[in-house]
């Protein structure tokens, strides 16, 4: 069994995404007066030397100086990261690329991309004193909460649409999670929870906590290292919260202030499902805010389904600084996507991630990725939960 190294952390700060304000990293933090994301800091003056990783144990926590736990007793793991990266040859060949990659955190613990930004939240959430977590969730968000919660024997208590997989309530149940079902979608979640809430529950919400982005930033760390410190031209990434997004594109800020990297930045492309597309319409808008999306329509990827996501400014930011996009796909082609990659790739990829692939033939189709772009597509988690959408 691999273990943790022991290494210094080189987190200094919690800073308002809006005002730059510093807020004390050693309370329990949620968001800012501003009621904006927090954003944690690091002293990448000291420096690291990328070398060192070579040596390292192959999950996120190899990248453990730009992580914000600060003691590693309160490493909350169970092998999260370093998920591989496909070459998708024949799918590639049809589009005419000459080179499309897939990154497939379906292989992360409980089976999603959530499972990096719960680790970390729970790690701090231990760190900083909290015994009892809450969440809305659509779905996986809410079985990874479970499993480090239980994992780091912490009380979880999860909210989630009566119209999610079944799967998905089970496998919460069976981590020791007390699950209560909302109608309507994951902001109506969030409000229930609001209605309801304990004095001692902690929020692990999408950026209603500062840390859960810290562990989904590491996607970015990887693909940089796994691409041999060269990024790639374009970065499809299926966004409901977008924490993944953000965390990407604040992970090659970091990257190139340690000397990781040069300052070459893939543009980055959000997908949603036209069930629900709140950040596409802001970016076709030229909008810097996303209003609320009126009346999502129920979609078979669980994890699209997000009308109000809490961190639009820092995901139109992104999209916009790297001149990326945002593209809406239908129902209809993800189910077309996630056929045609199982029969052509052997790979099954969830909803999500069909859906990124869609958006790649839309893109490709109207020339804006080039055949000799290097492109890399996101998987978000293991279709085997969708079954019953499906």
């Amino acid at each position: 069994m691999e273990t943790l190294i022991e290494l210094k952390s080189l987190y200094t700060d919690l800073i308002c995404s809006k005002t730059g304000k510093i807020y004390d990293k050693n309370q329990l933090q949620t968001y800012s007066d501003l009621n904006k994301p927090l954003i944690a800091q690091y002293d990448l003056l000291q420096g690291v030397d990328r070398d060192l990783l070579q040596d390292r144990p192959r999950t996120m926590w190899r990248y453990r100086e730009v992580l914000p736990i600060e003691n590693d007793k309160n490493i909350v793991s169970l092998g999260e990261g370093m998920t591989p990266v496909f070459s998708l040859q024949e799918v590639a060949k049809k589009l005419g690329l000459d080179h499309l990659y897939l990154k497939d955190e379906a292989y992360n613990p409980t089976g999603s991309f959530k499972a990096r930004g719960l680790s970390m939240a729970i790690s701090k959430a231990k760190e900083l004193g909290v015994k009892k977590c809450v969440i809305p969730t659509a779905g996986n968000a809410g079985g990874a909460m479970s499993a480090y919660c239980a994992k780091a024997g912490l009380e979880a208590y999860v909210f989630m649409p009566v119209a999610t997989p079944e799967v998905f309530r089970k496998e919460c149940e069976y981590f020791g999670a007390k699950v209560t079902l909302v109608n309507g979608s994951i902001r109506d979640c969030a409000m229930e929870i609001a209605k309801v809430r304990e004095p001692d529950w902690f929020d692990i919400s999408t950026l209603k906590e500062p840390f859960r982005l810290e562990g989904k930033k590491t996607m970015g760390y990887e693909i940089a290292e796994q691409f041999g410190w060269e990024l790639p031209d374009v970065i499809i990434y299926p966004t409901g919260g977008g924490t993944g997004l953000i965390g990407i594109w604040k992970a090659f800020d970091e990257m190139e202030r340690l000397g990781w990297i040069g300052s070459k930045r893939p543009r980055m492309v959000a997908v949603q499902t036209e069930a629900c597309y709140p950040i596409v319409k802001a970016f076709q808008e030229n909008k810097s805010i996303a209003e609320p999306f009126q009346d999502p329509e129920e979609t078979i990827a669980n994890g699209l389904r997000v009308p109000a996501a809490f961190g639009d400014e820092l995901i139109l930011q992104a999209l916009y600084e790297s001149h990326g996009t945002a593209v809406a796909v239908s129902e209809q082609a993800m189910l077309d996507g996630l056929r045609e990659l199982a029969q052509t790739e052997g790979m099954l990829i969830s909803p999500e991630g069909a859906a990124v692939w869609a958006a790649c033939k839309k893109l490709v189709e109207k020339k804006w990725i080039q055949p000799w772009e290097e492109v890399v597509l996101l998987n978000t988690g293991s279709v085997y939960k969708y079954m019953e959408n499906l």
